[in-house]
């Protein structure tokens, strides 16, 4: 598996041990802090003891895995833990686990599961979202649930600076199609690019949601945009709304991660508060300033919006 006659190059060795930085953390953990009365081994690799508890870890990342698979999947994760465990047990011997990027990556990996572990704790502690709230998400969004709609748009993205975007709008609003639109910015060499689609409303960002939502078919309208401005034309829609019984089970478990996000966040900045913390040399300039990390986003992203996999996904909605 690996070349015996000595240690690789120096930029093969560092790919190599980027790609079990994971599986050494995991090691380091499982053998120097695991109860070994309480744990069943599933094979030996030299010295070194694979357990249930290790498979049991992977089988849980397999979502979805169906009673008649579990067999199969035990299977395949203890010979890629004996895989893993050749591999780390190599690693040492050759002495790569001393390089210090290697170092890093491994403190960098350990730090992450720690501060997941400790975003997830703060997490349990919030309750299920009552059924009122509930029901009032559902009624304050219109658009996303009984008066859904497909969408067939097109789009203008177009490069223009603050001033220019009240002068496209006014053009905008006297142009009798798109078409002329177009026209009016290839006459003032107003640089854009073109596209178009059919999307459903939750796959489309808020801001253009709450517009379109309001626009009947053959309307366009001009919304703010990184490149300077967008332009929407809504070519045509179908309404294809969602019932609250089918939407209650997605919306709980939105509210239940924003809770969790708010919660995590609410944490972190009395932590912060707490503590001292002093940035030195050029890391002190503008430190004051600068946006604070987000710690519950890994656990909570889904609370950011509603996203296409939330509600398509959770409602069964066939893309």
């Amino acid at each position: 598996m690996f070349d015996t006659a000595g240690p690789p190059s120096n930029s093969s060795r560092f790919a190599f041990v980027v790609v079990i930085a994971i599986a050494l953390v995991a090691a380091g953990c499982s053998k120097g802090k695991q109860d070994k009365s309480a744990s069943q081994t599933a094979a030996r690799v030299n010295a070194e003891e694979i357990t249930v508890h290790q498979i049991n870890l992977l089988l849980q990342k397999q979502r979805g895995l169906k009673p008649d698979q579990v067999a199969v999947a035990t299977k395949q994760a203890l010979e890629f833990l004996v895989d893993q465990e050749l591999a780390v047990q190599r690693t040492r011997e050759l002495k790569l686990d001393q390089d210090q990027r290697v170092i890093l990556q491994l403190d960098a990996a350990k730090r992450e599961v720690l501060a997941r572990v400790y975003a997830e704790s703060i997490g349990e502690s919030v309750a299920k979202p009552a059924p009122e709230d509930v029901k009032k998400y559902y009624d304050d969004k219109p658009a996303l649930f009984k008066e859904r709609r497909i969408y067939s748009i097109q789009e203008l993205s177009i490069e223009a600076g603050p001033e220019q975007v009240d002068a496209l709008r006014s053009q905008l609003q006297r142009a009798k199609s798109p078409i002329e639109f177009v026209g009016y910015l290839k006459t003032n060499n107003v640089r854009f690019n073109a596209n178009q689609g059919v999307r459903a409303a939750e796959q489309l960002p808020a801001d253009m949601l709450d517009k379109l939502a309001q626009m009947k078919d053959g309307e366009m309208a001009l919304l703010p945009a990184p490149s300077g401005a967008l332009m929407i034309h809504l070519a045509s829609s179908r309404s294809e709304p969602v019932e609250e019984a089918r939407a209650k089970p997605v919306i709980e478990q939105f509210l239940l991660n924003d809770a969790k996000r708010k919660r995590i966040e609410g944490d972190i900045k009395a932590l912060r508060a707490a503590a001292k913390i002093d940035y030195v040399g050029k890391f002190a300039e503008g430190s004051a300033s600068a946006p604070a990390a987000k710690l519950a986003q890994p656990i909570a992203a889904a609370a950011s919006g509603m996203s296409l996999d939330e509600i398509s996904k959770g409602l069964g909605i066939k893309k």
